[in-house]
C-alpha cells in the first residue's frame, strides 16, 4: 500500500533525526567524569593516620578540577592545614617525579608539620638545619622548589647577602645528596666566602663532586677559587686524555664501544701476564706499623693518566705501546698506617726488561726502592738495567 504525502514527509524527518543524532554521537566527547574527591582525600591521609586536623567527611570542595594532582593538594590543605604553607613545601602533593618513596613520606611529613602548625625543628629538621636556618626555610619566596629553599636556608647561615644565597640556591649544590650534607655545606661555606658566578660554581660543582666521589676524604680546606680553577682545568685535561686513549684502544679492540662482554665495555687492555706482586718487610725491617709494598699494573686509562698528573711525569704517553702490546706500565706503592704512597713507576718490554724506573719528576729510584724493587723483579723474573 503507497504510503501517503504525510508519511513520507514523517519517515524522512525520522532518518534525518537519526542521521543528525549518529553524527553527535560521533563527534561530540565523551561525558568527563566527576571529580574523585573521594580517592582525593585517600591520597592525602595515606601515611597520616590519626594526624589530621579536620574529618575528610567533612569536606566540601568547590571545585571543578578533575586534576589528581590539585585535588590531591586541595584534600591534603582541608586535612591538615592550620597555617598557610609555602609553595616550596607544597609542591611534593602536586608532582613527585623524580622522588622516591622515602623522598616523597620526607617531604609530606615535613609538610604536616607545618601546615599544623608544629614545630619542624622538633619534628626531625633538627637532623639536617639549625633553628635558625629552619625558620629561613619556611619563609622563602614562592618560586623556589624544596632543594632550593633547603639551601638558601644553609647559604643564608653563611652569607648576610641575598642575592649570593639565592645565586648559590640555583646551582648544582642544591641537586646533590642529602646523605652527604656535611661535605657540601662545607662546599657552601666556600662559596660564601669566595663569590662566582652561577655557571663558574656549577663547573666547580662538577669538578668538587668528581674529586669526592674518588675520595670521600677530600676537602676545601685551605684552596682558594684560584687554586680550584686551575685544578679543574687540569682535571678537564685528564678526561681528554682518557678519551683519547680510550679511543685507541677501541680501534685497537676492533669493536663497537659498548658491545656485550667485549674488550671496549671492560674498559681496560690485555696488558702483560705477569701477576702483581706484595711484599710485607719483617716487624725487624719495618719503619712502621704494618708496613707493606706492592706492585701492580696499569692496565686503564683512567690508572694511566692518574699516575702521570700524581707523579709529574709523561707515563700516559705510552699509552698507544700499552694497548699494542710494545709495553706495560707498573707502579710500586707503599702502604703503612692506612696511607698509601707512590714510590716508583716502571716500564717493562714485552720481555719482561725493566727499560724506566722513575720517581716523582723523573727522578731516579733511591737505594732502598731499588733495594724492594730486586726483590720483586727476583720474584716475577723480571731483568733489571744495570
Amino acid at each position: 500500500m503507497a504510503k501517503s504525502m504525510i508519511q513520507r514527509r514523517q519517515d524522512a524527518e525520522r532518518e534525518r533525526i537519526e542521521a543528525y543524532t549518529a553524527t553527535l554521537r560521533r563527534v561530540s566527547p565523551a561525558p568527563r567524569p566527576a571529580p574523585d574527591f573521594e580517592r582525593a582525600l585517600d591520597e592525602a591521609r595515606r601515611g597520616f593516620a590519626g594526624v589530621a586536623i579536620r574529618d575528610g567527611a567533612l569536606w566540601r570542595p568547590k571545585l571543578k578540577t578533575r586534576d589528581r594532582a590539585r585535588l590531591r593538594l586541595a584534600a591534603a590543605r582541608h586535612l591538615y592545614a592550620r597555617y598557610p604553607v609555602s609553595v616550596a613545601l607544597e609542591a611534593v602533593w602536586l608532582d613527585a617525579s623524580g622522588l622516591d618513596a622515602n623522598e616523597v613520606a620526607f617531604r609530606k611529613a615535613w609538610y604536616v608539620a607545618v601546615a599544623r602548625g608544629d614545630s619542624l625543628y622538633k619534628a626531625g629538621a633538627n637532623e639536617w638545619l639549625s633553628r635558625k636556618e629552619v625558620h629561613c626555610f619556611l619563609n622563602v619566596a614562592s618560586d623556589f622548589t624544596f632543594d632550593e629553599a633547603f639551601w638558601l636556608a644553609i647559604a643564608r647561615s653563611y652569607t648576610d647577602d641575598p642575592g649570593l644565597a639565592t645565586r648559590l640556591a640555583r646551582t648544582k649544590i642544591a641537586r646533590t645528596p642529602r646523605g652527604e650534607l656535611a661535605f657540601w655545606r662545607e662546599v657552601a661555606r666556600f662559596f660564601c666566602g669566595h663569590p662566582a658566578s652561577k655557571e663558574e660554581i656549577d663547573d666547580l660543582c662538577d669538578y668538587i663532586g668528581a674529586m669526592h666521589q674518588r675520595d670521600a676524604a677530600y676537602s676545601l680546606k685551605g684552596r682558594t677559587l684560584a687554586s680550584l680553577r686551575r685544578q679543574m682545568l687540569e682535571w678537564h685535561r685528564d678526561i681528554a686524555a682518557i678519551e683519547r686513549i680510550e679511543a685507541m684502544r677501541r680501534r685497537a679492540a676492533g669493536r663497537v664501544p659498548g658491545t656485550a662482554g667485549s674488550q671496549s665495555e671492560r674498559r681496560a687492555w690485555d696488558g702483560s701476564r705477569l701477576e702483581d706482586w706484595d711484599w710485607k718487610p719483617s716487624a725487624k725491617e719495618a719503619k712502621a706499623h704494618g708496613e707493606r709494598f706492592f706492585v701492580r699494573q696499569l692496565k686503564t686509562a683512567e690508572d694511566l693518566v692518574a699516575e702521570s698528573r700524581a707523579m709529574h711525569h709523561c707515563v700516559s704517553m705510552y699509552a698507544a705501546k700499552c694497548i699494542a702490546g710494545y709495553a706495560s706500565i707498573w707502579v710500586l706503592r707503599r702502604t703503612a698506617l692506612g696511607k698509601i704512597e707512590r714510590l716508583l713507576t716502571i716500564e717493562l718490554d714485552p720481555q719482561n726488561r725493566a727499560l724506566q724506573v722513575r720517581g716523582f719528576g723523573n727522578r731516579v729510584a733511591t737505594l732502598e726502592e731499588r733495594k724492594i724493587v730486586e726483590r720483586w723483579a727476583k720474584a716475577r723474573g723480571v731483568v733489571l738495567g744495570a
